[in-house]
């Protein structure tokens, strides 16, 4: 079985449908990355995608499609993408498992790449590696 770079919940998925069905020019999905920003160093990064990126890891999870910028992967490993709304605010959340720390605005994040080797164990059942 694949490893699945990221999901998406339906919550999420649901406003990508709203976001494609919107979109006053043809669209296919999104694209997610990360850029150096903010004072805690990455901000994640969010596009409408016309046609697939070459190069670009793609993702259907929930009727949606996502591509992945290459240099976010390692970073993106095992998130899962979901869609908040509250009184203040809406957005795209990530709770990502290589997010080390946020800053107090929350508008960066610091990660970490994901640990290949790490994900290879829990994938095989090995929790007790070198033993």
């Amino acid at each position: 079985m694949a490893l699945a770079i990221m999901s998406v919940s339906e919550t999420a998925a649901s406003r990508i449908r709203e976001m494609i069905e919107d979109s006053e020019k043809p669209v296919i999905g999104v694209r997610v990355g990360v850029r150096n920003a903010g004072c805690a160093g990455m901000a994640y990064t969010l596009d409408y995608v016309a046609e697939a990126v070459a190069g670009d890891d793609h993702v259907q999870d929930k009727g949606v499609d996502i591509w992945v910028e290459p240099k976010a992967t390692l970073f993106l490993l095992g998130t899962v993408m979901d869609y908040e709304e509250t009184k203040l605010k809406s957005g795209f959340t990530f709770n990502n498992p290589n997010e080390e720390s946020a800053c107090g605005c929350g508008e960066s994040v610091q990660l970490k790449p994901a640990d290949l080797a790490e994900l290879a164990r829990a994938r095989s059942g090995d929790s007790h590696p070198g033993l």
